[in-house]
């Protein structure tokens, strides 16, 4: 057990020392090597994906209709162009100057087609305006094809829209929830063409591609491969991609094969991190982040400035009088109050417990991320500190 927590005031700083007897630090020590030796198992489908296995992008130009008055202005010569586009689809010849409408509005369609689509498979869409608009709410999308970037088209989009708000305004009020101009259409888009993901290359190897490049997390897992199937078939190329051969008789049975190869347990390795984000002052940091031996030293400088305008009203009788005018004085107090610092010296040890010894100075979370960075400054701190 810690004994209570000593302080004693040496040269205007507050030196925090904490004592052990000597049981309990062997104790400590060894319960932080069994925690080091104690690792977690992963999946090996959980550290990354196959290459080949991707979601493509999809996107199309359409018009939403049945607005209650909220659509794109009469102005608006995209919209009276798509709209005559539309009528001369059904042999309705109407010149684009004489379509005056506020029930319509030009949209922009996207979509993510995901690997091994097929037809007839439905996808969500998300409905986005073009123009000026002011609500989508009650519209509905009329057929718009979804083109991927080599131009063809992979699904088309129909149906009504779902919007999570609302606009309303009348006589200059206006009430308004969310973004009313962007909407979607759930499983709206129907897929015309499939789509195949081809993971094994021509030289009938797969790549297993790291979703945190690691060398050590690449190597474990082709061992991990290679002891299961008892063969040198996988190999890492680089830290993110281990490189499996897939004979045969393996490739005929591929999807079993590749399910044995996802259920494959390794233990990955990771870089020690600290993540912090100075906006919401959050420290995200591994437990077992090692800091060297430092001295941490905080100070408290408050400066306050105070102003005091004061009236001076001379009074004077006779001749130039009404030359004279009221005064206003400003006088100006600067106060400086500055609090004894706080300081903390740390041997080797973990971020864990550095936070935990601020956290019992009552120092906040804005003040613990400027003391992680000057440490990260002075190399005290053994982690990759990232800044958001």
């Amino acid at each position: 057990m810690l004994n209570p927590l000593k302080s004693f005031l040496l040269g205007g700083f507050v030196l925090v020392c904490v004592s052990q007897s000597l049981p309990s630090y062997a104790n400590h020590v060894d319960n932080k090597k069994k925690n080091a030796i104690e690792s977690k198992e992963v999946r090996v489908k959980d550290l990354g994906k196959l290459q080949g296995w991707r979601d493509n992008a999809l996107v199309g130009y359409g018009i939403v209709t049945g607005l209650a008055g909220t659509g794109d202005s009469p102005s608006s010569r995209t919209t009276r162009q798509a709209l005559a586009n539309v009528y001369s689809q059904f042999e309705l010849t109407i010149p684009a100057e004489q379509i005056q409408s506020r029930n319509v509005a030009v949209v922009l369609v996207s979509a993510t087609l995901p690997p091994f689509a097929r037809e007839g498979d439905n996808i969500d869409v998300v409905v986005n305006s073009a123009g000026d608009a002011r609500s989508l709410v009650g519209g509905s999308l009329l057929l718009t094809p979804l083109k991927a970037t080599n131009g063809r088209t992979y699904a088309l989009a129909q149906g009504s829209l779902s919007v999570g708000g609302f606009r309303y305004d009348a006589n200059g009020n206006v009430i308004q929830k969310n973004h009313p101009t962007v909407g979607s259409v759930p499983n709206g888009a129907t897929v015309e063409i499939s789509v195949t993901s081809q993971v094994v290359d021509e030289n009938h190897k797969l790549t297993f591609v790291l979703a945190e490049p690691d060398y050590t997390t690449a190597s474990r897992i082709a061992k991990v491969v290679n002891q299961k199937f008892g063969l040198d078939i996988a190999q890492a190329g680089d830290a993110s991609g281990v490189q499996i051969k897939v004979s045969n008789e393996q490739e005929l049975q591929l999807v079993d094969f590749i399910a044995d190869l996802e259920n494959l347990v390794v233990e990955p390795d990771r870089r020690a991190k600290v993540v912090i984000n100075e906006r919401t002052g959050v420290v995200v940091a591994g437990g077992d982040v090692q800091i060297s031996k430092v001295v941490i030293s905080h100070g408290d400088l408050k400066i306050s400035v105070a102003n005091h305008q004061s009236v001076s009203q001379p009074f004077v009788i006779g001749q130039g009088a009404s030359r004279v005018q009221t005064a206003f004085v400003t006088n100006t107090k600067l106060d400086v109050d500055e609090k004894s610092g706080n300081g903390v010296a740390t041997g080797s040890s973990t971020v864990s417990d550095l936070v935990q010894s601020l956290a019992k100075l009552k120092m906040s979370t804005r003040d613990v991320v400027s003391i992680l960075r000057a440490m990260k400054a002075a190399g005290a701190l053994h982690a990759e500190l990232i800044v958001q």
